[in-house]
């Protein structure tokens, strides 16, 4: 009795406090309501957690000054979008040419872009007329590599690039050499500073100083460089033991003139030819050429006379004299035959009498 009371008494406070969960049923034709904000049916199956993104990795830190190594790719030119379009591109493919590949490879400098170009147009501006005091400018001094890697054949000249591109991180992560500064020229590109310094191959390492005016050339291709022995050669001022130029045609020299003129000239004809396409300089070659090949070969004017050969008297005075002594020794031969006839007919009177 006391536990049917119990329940009693507890079905009553439940009713009395819950008394919303108390409804009328479910009568046909009604829609099904859900309440429940979290309901899950009863064929749902358990969805896989979401996994939260991984957060990023924080950047590297900042490269020291003399290890950073910046991106090596220009910008595509006209040329390059041209190739990489879908007619040429199909059409190079047929031949066996990849012109992605070759767009790339293309795209790739060879060099460090730190270290700046000397070209014949700012050798004026950068070197010679740097803006410099006087205390500067008798420190002053600039190390130069002469390359012919463009032309993609000297793997020695490759090699001499990469040292020096060596050299020049190490003297930035070292801080030294503050007085020096580094440049590079591309022979290939350069027409004018190379021939008047009478250099008609590569490598060579320059060192320069008073603005242009003391040059001491190394060649690069004697002997193995690297980046330790470029090193050793400036921080010790070991270039200062080897002469410089000094020939009548160097800077100060009293020929210097000629190979400003030839240099000079040599420069403008070759930019002019740089800049013409290569169709039209066959064209106007083989043209000069065919010009110059018909005068060469010019024929002689018609109805001119020509003087008529005179007779080589040496030559008949001979003719003269063989025929002479073929006509005595004919005269020999004849009389040599006749006497044997003499003597027989002699021999046959005698029988007879």
């Amino acid at each position: 009795m006391k536990l049917s009371a119990a329940l009693l008494a507890t079905l009553l406070c439940s009713a009395s406090t819950s008394a919303q969960y108390f409804s009328q049923g479910w009568n046909p034709g009604q829609a099904v309501l859900n309440n429940e904000p979290n309901a899950v049916p009863a064929h749902a199956f358990d969805a896989p957690a979401k996994k939260e993104p991984a957060p990023a990795p924080p950047p590297p830190p900042p490269a020291a000054q003399g290890d950073e190594k910046p991106s090596m790719q220009r910008e595509p030119t006209i040329m390059d979008k041209v190739l990489l379009s879908g007619p040429v591109s199909g059409f190079m493919g047929r031949f066996g040419f990849n012109a992605t590949d070759l767009v790339t490879r293309s795209g790739k400098l060879p060099w460090d872009p730190r270290i700046p170009f000397i070209t014949d147009e700012n050798w004026q501006d950068i070197i010679v007329n740097e803006q410099l005091t006087e205390e500067e400018e008798k420190k002053r001094g600039w190390f130069l590599v002469i390359t012919v890697t463009a032309s993609g054949n000297s793997a020695v000249s490759k090699m001499v690039d990469e040292a020096f591109d060596d050299a020049f991180n190490t003297t930035l992560a070292a801080g030294d050499l503050l007085d020096l500064k580094w440049g590079r020229i591309d022979y290939i590109a350069t027409t004018y500073l190379t021939t008047k310094w009478a250099i008609w191959t590569g490598p060579y390492l320059v060192h320069v100083m008073d603005r242009g005016q003391t040059l001491r050339f190394y060649r690069a291709d004697r002997v193995r460089v690297t980046a330790d022995i470029i090193r050793e050669l400036l921080t010790e001022e070991i270039w200062r033991n080897t002469e410089p130029w000094s020939s009548n045609f160097a800077p100060g020299g009293k020929r210097e003139w000629i190979m400003e003129f030839i240099a000079y000239y040599y420069w403008r004809i070759y930019t002019v030819m740089d800049k013409t396409p290569r169709f039209l300089l066959m064209i106007v070659s083989g043209a000069v050429a065919s010009f110059v090949m018909r005068f060469l070969h010019k024929p002689s004017p018609e109805g001119a006379q020509q003087p008529a050969p005179q007779p080589n008297r040496a030559a008949s005075a001979a003719k003269s004299t063989s025929e002479s002594i073929a006509g005595s020794s004919t005269a020999v031969a004849s009389d040599v035959s006749a006497s044997p006839s003499k003597s027989k007919a002699k021999s046959r009177k005698a029988a007879k009498k």
